[in-house]
């Protein structure tokens, strides 16, 4: 592999990484806040239709992202109100947005199946450091959108770590009933950080439809949603290592079509299986060592709050 090639495998890598990047990025926020959403595939599947619908009809990407931001928060916030305010199962609920989101985007994304959309948000090439062997093309080279997904890890470690704000959520996940009793809105501080989750999924299958792939087709975000919730977990809630993370499995995935394109002898099929199975050896290597998880999960994740004053 020539430097060429390694400065090609690298951008696709991080560009892939992208759309995990938003996605994990805001289900971590909603689980420090005790709230456990496994509908993040559903809400990027209707993120992206409704993103690539809105740019069709539009002519506009960013109005594109727009409205995969609302789309992704409308579905989320069924989602809260299912479970915060009626105490649905967190699970059981989540599961049920994500089959919801599968079938309806498929259903309301018929006309655009076929629809070519040039529109498009395009690179923001930065002066000076795109020309850095390898790292240049890959880091400097990115759409804002991609700027904003490494932007965002900053912000939301600030907040988390160096906030009033980000020490009430992360308590609200911990004990909600402590954090109740000396004043604090449990039940606000789980509705905004599970509305933030579903915007964020929004903007992922946005990223997918209008910026990435360039098309909408059925389930097209292909699972993404899943590694997502897995690298939250494999992250241990930390936002610095689901970052790394995020980075690794979209190496995994950009090798996946570099091994097509060199034309190595395995079936299609078996590297489109990469990512998943990346996954899966992920998560088998975190449940050999449970309390790592039981350490740093936080206390109160996918348990419901009922405030009994």
């Amino acid at each position: 592999m020539d430097i060429n090639q390694a400065s090609s495998l690298s951008s696709s890598a991080v560009v892939a990484a992208i759309p995990l990047m938003f996605a994990g990025a805001g289900e971590l926020v909603a689980e420090k806040s005790g709230v456990l959403n496994l509908g993040v595939e559903g809400m990027m599947l209707m993120g992206a239709v409704t993103g690539y619908a809105v740019t069709a009809i539009t002519g506009n990407p960013w109005l594109g992202i727009l409205g995969a931001i609302v789309a992704g928060v409308l579905m989320s916030l069924v989602f809260a109100f299912l479970t915060i305010t009626m105490l649905a199962n967190q699970v059981a609920t989540g599961l049920s947005l994500t089959i919801f989101g599968i079938g309806f985007s498929a259903y309301i994304g018929k006309p655009y199946t076929s629809a070519a959309v040039r529109a498009t948000i395009d690179v923001l090439p930065i002066p000076g450091l795109t020309s850095i062997p390898v790292i240049g093309p890959a880091f400097f080279t990115l759409t804002p959108l991609g700027y904003l997904a490494f932007i965002m890890f900053g912000v939301i470690s600030w907040f988390l770590y160096r906030t009033r704000a980000g020490l009430v959520l992360r308590s609200v996940g911990e004990s909600p009933s402590v954090a109740h009793s000396v004043g604090f809105p449990v039940v606000g501080v789980r509705y905004g950080a599970t509305l933030f989750g579903g915007g964020m999924a929004g903007i992922a299958g946005g990223y997918y439809s209008i910026v990435y792939l360039h098309l909408w087709q059925e389930q097209l975000t292909s699972g993404r949603g899943w590694i997502a919730l897995a690298l939250v977990v494999f992250a241990t809630w930390r936002p610095g290592r689901l970052l790394i993370g995020a980075l690794l499995f979209g190496a995994v995935m950009a090798l996946q079509f570099y091994a097509q394109a060199i034309g190595v002898p395995i079936p299609t099929q078996f590297l489109a299986m990469l990512p998943y199975i990346a996954t899966i050896v992920v998560l088998v290597i975190i449940s050999r060592n449970p309390n790592t998880i039981k350490l740093n999960a936080p206390t109160s994740l996918g348990k419901p709050f009922f405030a009994a004053s």
